[in-house]
């Protein structure tokens, strides 16, 4: 009953890869992607399926895609981040975001939902972000990217629906992750919200209750859920009032 198969983006580090664990300790059938060569070892001796990829390259993608079997559950959970101004960045840096965050995850839709809506069943996972519903100072770019995805996560649930496929969206705060760390190299985002970081433990568990138990999204903490809603209702009055938080970065 438990050997669902699971696809997972971004297995190599953060909940990506504590997801990974955690499926394979309930029994799951798991197939794990990622850059990093000797995490995706480590995956295997676990039992896992690797798979290396790009998610920058087209190519990568539709390789992934092809190779595997016919899956249960997906788990778009790859991302990355550079907090600086739009300004500031680098054009590399813009490309990656927009690569990663935006154009992998609706390709990875687009080649995975076929044998899904052909199978009448199927579930996507999709890990966003709050800067997805409320934008901060020097991460214009990366909620963008964020907000991409919100958008495209609820318009794929509509078009999913009479398939019997279920459209899942993770929405965290910052997590006490290696993303920080890469995202901002100073560590001062970091520094500045230590007194708020989710433990990537409690962010995978939440996901990993999704496969059995399907819901439309999921904030974290629970609380930004309700500032997001606040925030596009009146979002003059919320950038005044959190000040503080709007600009941490």
């Amino acid at each position: 009953m438990n050997r669902k198969r699971i696809f997972i983006t971004g297995a190599t580090s953060g909940i990506g890869k504590i997801i990974a664990e955690l499926s394979l300790k309930r029994g799951y059938e798991v197939f794990a992607t990622g850059r990093n060569e000797e995490a995706l070892l480590s995956l295997s001796k676990l039992g896992a399926k690797v798979m290396q990829g790009d998610l920058c390259q087209k190519a990568d993608i539709h390789r992934l895609c092809n190779e595997l079997p016919e899956i249960d559950v997906a788990i778009i959970n790859a991302g990355v981040g550079a907090f600086d101004n739009a300004f500031d960045l680098s054009e590399e840096e813009i490309d990656r975001m927009i690569d990663v965050n935006i154009r992998a995850p609706i390709y990875m839709a687009k080649y995975l939902a076929p044998n899904m809506i052909q199978k009448r069943s199927g579930h996507f996972i999709f890990i966003g972000s709050q800067a997805g519903k409320v934008a901060t100072k020097k991460a214009s770019v990366y909620a963008a990217s964020k907000h991409a995805i919100t958008g495209f996560v609820n318009g794929l649930r509509l078009e999913l629906a009479p398939y019997n496929i279920k459209v899942s969206a993770v929405y965290p705060g910052p997590i006490d992750t290696p993303f920080l760390d890469k995202a901002d190299s100073t560590s001062s985002y970091r520094n500045s919200v230590k007194g708020v970081l989710l433990q990537p433990e409690k962010v995978a568990m939440e996901v990993i209750r999704l496969i059995d138990h399907p819901k439309r999204e999921i904030n974290l903490p629970r609380i930004m859920g309700a500032t997001s809603k606040i925030y596009a209702a009146a979002p003059a009055l919320v950038e005044k009032l959190g000040k503080r938080f709007f600009t941490k970065k």
